[in-house]
């Protein structure tokens, strides 16, 4: 791990709550500086006043065109973009068969398809400076869920699996990637209803308990977002926890996301040992060879 000195210049998409809001703060607290943008800016007026900070209006589902522009004028503001946080999310409650593809598509055009087009407009930029750091935050509930975190999980799943194939393409430009999976952390996250748009009577029980085990689920959430933050500031500039550490692509948060990640792999395991000599004997046979 490389330790970065002197600032540097950080674009973070969502920054009117949760992590966003706190990584600026982080960012800022280390002398770095901010281009924080959120879908209503009146939502991120009280942010310290410092010509270290600009802030850009941006909704990520508005198009490639668009998003852009706004990168081009986010470049412009201190001359360079030399980390992009893909932060901006949406998390719709919903089980699968009453949501369907059109909750599912709600899901994929905000926390993929908008963290596409986020990511390849700042590109061009890195690849000219053969230098940058894209941050793509995913989700624990992308290695474990419970109803009706389906739709969601999946869109996070993807997040991961792409990252991995922009590390692959990335790397020989100079450019780091960092998959950033966070679990059970006391954000704002839970606050929103149970969809009910696509009522199925099969699954009421499951709706009613699921909304019951949502109320007040927040409270109950141990991670600290702030120390969260506090690390992916470390882990970028190569300090603090992350001094003398390997890039290491992957960021697992919190021990929800340990606990998760152990069980997944476990079970992966002991699927390949139950069945390993019967799924690797499917090649030709050596006569049709």
């Amino acid at each position: 791990m490389v330790e970065i000195r002197g600032e540097l210049v950080w674009f973070i998409t969502g920054t009117s709550s949760g992590f966003g809001r706190e990584l600026v703060h982080a960012a800022l607290n280390r002398g770095d500086c901010v281009v924080a943008t959120a879908r209503e800016l009146e939502k991120i007026q009280d942010f310290p006043k410092t010509d270290k900070i600009r802030l850009l209006q941006l909704d990520v589902t508005d198009g490639f065109a668009n998003i852009q522009a706004k990168l081009n004028k986010a470049i412009s503001f201190f001359g360079r973009v030399d980390v992009v946080v893909n932060n901006a999310g949406a998390g719709v409650p919903c089980l699968l068969e009453e949501g369907g593809s059109d909750m599912l598509r709600k899901q994929f055009d905000v926390n993929l398809f908008g963290l596409v087009d986020v990511t390849t407009a700042i590109l061009p930029h890195m690849r000219s400076r053969r230098s940058g750091t894209v941050v793509l935050i995913g989700s624990r509930s992308s290695w474990a869920q419970l109803p009706p975190s389906g739709l969601y999980a999946s869109s996070k799943a993807a997040v991961r699996v792409l990252g991995e194939g922009l590390n692959e393409e990335l790397t020989p430009f100079g450019i780091r990637t960092l998959i950033v999976e966070p679990g059970m952390f006391r954000t704002n996250f839970l606050s929103g209803a149970v969809y009910t748009g696509n009522p199925i009577p099969d699954y009421d029980d499951m709706r009613d308990e699921v909304a019951k085990r949502r109320r007040g689920a927040e409270q109950h959430m141990t991670g600290d977002p702030a120390k969260a933050m506090e690390l992916l500031v470390d882990v970028v500039r190569g300090e603090g926890k992350a001094k003398g550490k390997a890039w290491p692509l992957y960021l697992p948060m919190g021990a929800a996301t340990d606990d998760a990640i152990q069980a997944k792999t476990k079970t992966m395991l002991g699927v390949l040992d139950e069945w390993r000599d019967i799924i690797r004997d499917l090649d030709f046979d050596k006569k049709e060879l």
